[in-house]
């Protein structure tokens, strides 16, 4: 069965779109100390609210930092379809597969390959 490397496109644009909007959302353009005032506490300061927005940005941040990983996989899998490479596994050059890359569109090991890589 061979894959339609353009249908794919497809869906990884739409999820790259998705992506850098999601990234947009939680980046934020201030520093914490300037989105929530000082954060020293004082007599006008509960501590749960300052450990609050801090967990909050510390939670962005982390998204923001996947949001960057999986658009670098989105941008490679793009540049795989340009070559002709899109669907052929990086470590034993055999087809990716269709459920697979419709699970996960910008994977670049069939699944044999990628067991094998996770239990190493």
């Amino acid at each position: 069965m061979s894959i339609d490397a353009e249908v794919f496109r497809a869906r990884l644009e739409r999820e790259r779109e998705r992506l850098e909007h999601a990234r947009a959302a939680v980046n934020h353009a201030t520093s914490l100390t300037e989105e929530t005032g000082d954060l020293a506490i004082g007599a006008g300061d509960h501590l749960a609210d300052s450990a609050s927005e801090t967990y909050m940005r510390e939670l962005d941040d982390g998204l923001g930092e996947n949001a960057d990983h999986v658009l670098a996989e989105i941008a490679a899998a793009l540049q795989r379809i340009d070559d002709g490479s899109f669907g052929t596994c990086v470590v034993c050059g055999g087809p990716i597969g269709a459920e697979r890359l419709e699970a996960i569109p910008y994977a670049t090991h069939c699944i044999d390959d990628k067991r094998a890589l996770e239990r190493a």
